[in-house]
């Protein structure tokens, strides 16, 4: 049995053909256009494949509530061209198939959870740092969603005064996470990507201070049993023992938890799946449109 798969992402888009062992068998990428250019070639990709069901894990806001008349909307994105556009509708009525979708780091939350870095626990938070910086949280064994969907890399920090633009880069709010942190927010700032500046550039120091003031909050805020940073900024694997430190120095030991105390080095993690968390994602949501639609026949 095939499963198809998406991985909706600003810059490209990641389609997948999967199994029910979880493996991604076929994949292959398309830039990232016009909803009206883009969506059609997706559909004629997965034509022919033989999948049952449709995953998607998508860039937001997005429409999560399935009982909504823009269920798989894409809603207000400063994405070029797909505020208030259909994703999920248009690719399910074309190909025929069931289809779930969730946001992009959901998705990664979810397979972390199930088959990663955070297999066997109850709770979890799956973190990118990229393009933008986006949270997918599991508690209790389920994906949180509410009044639309966790948006927490906008959660608002307390400025370093080491940073030469406090303010940060989002256009909708001032000393935003995702403003002072995301890949943009490192280039805009230093004038160069974060992979082309030296390990012991002081960018990773002020970058690593605010990804530990997000850890801090997500420890008080959630208490998740693991916290996975992934995505392109966390590639520079030198930030990991930053980050660590720094969240220890804020919690200051008053989150009187033995893995945070004496082991913090397994509590604030890389993805187990490596780059394959959103994609492998996507592939459990398509598994449960599968098995919902077969339910429901």
């Amino acid at each position: 049995m095939l499963f198809g798969t998406l991985e909706a992402g600003g810059t490209k888009m990641v389609l997948s053909v999967g199994n029910e062992k979880n493996e991604l068998l076929e994949q292959t990428s398309i830039p990232t256009e016009a909803p009206e250019k883009t969506i059609p070639a997706m559909i004629d990709w997965f034509r022919g494949k033989g999948i049952v069901s449709l995953g998607i894990g998508t860039f937001g806001p997005v429409d999560l509530k399935t009982d909504s008349p823009t269920y798989g909307w894409i809603t207000k994105t400063p994405k070029p061209g797909w505020s208030d556009k259909p994703l999920l509708p248009p690719m399910r009525d074309e190909l025929g198939v069931p289809a779930l979708i969730d946001t992009d780091v959901n998705a990664a939350a979810l397979a972390e959870w199930r088959l990663g870095a955070a297999r066997g626990l109850n709770n979890c938070v799956y973190v990118t740092v990229g393009t933008g910086i986006g949270a997918g949280l599991v508690i209790e064994g389920k994906l949180v969603h509410g009044l639309v969907h966790p948006e927490l890399g906008h959660m608002l920090l307390r400025q370093e005064a080491k940073d030469p633009t406090p303010d940060g880069f989002c256009p909708y709010h001032k000393g935003c996470l995702e403003g002072l942190a995301a890949g943009p927010a490192i280039e805009k700032r230093w004038g160069k990507k974060g992979y082309e500046l030296p390990e012991d550039h002081e960018a990773w120091d002020l970058e690593a201070s605010y990804l530990a003031q997000m850890c801090v909050n997500m420890i008080c805020a959630f208490s998740p049993e693991k916290i996975i940073l992934g995505g392109g900024v966390m590639q520079q694997k030198h930030l990991f023992p930053m980050i660590r430190r720094k969240t220890l120095e804020l919690l200051n030991e008053y989150i009187q938890s033995e893995v945070i105390l004496t082991d913090i080095d397994h509590y604030i993690v890389e993805p187990g799946l490596g780059t394959k968390s959103g994609a492998t994602g996507a592939l459990l949501l398509a598994r449960f449109a599968w098995e919902e639609n077969k339910k429901n026949a």
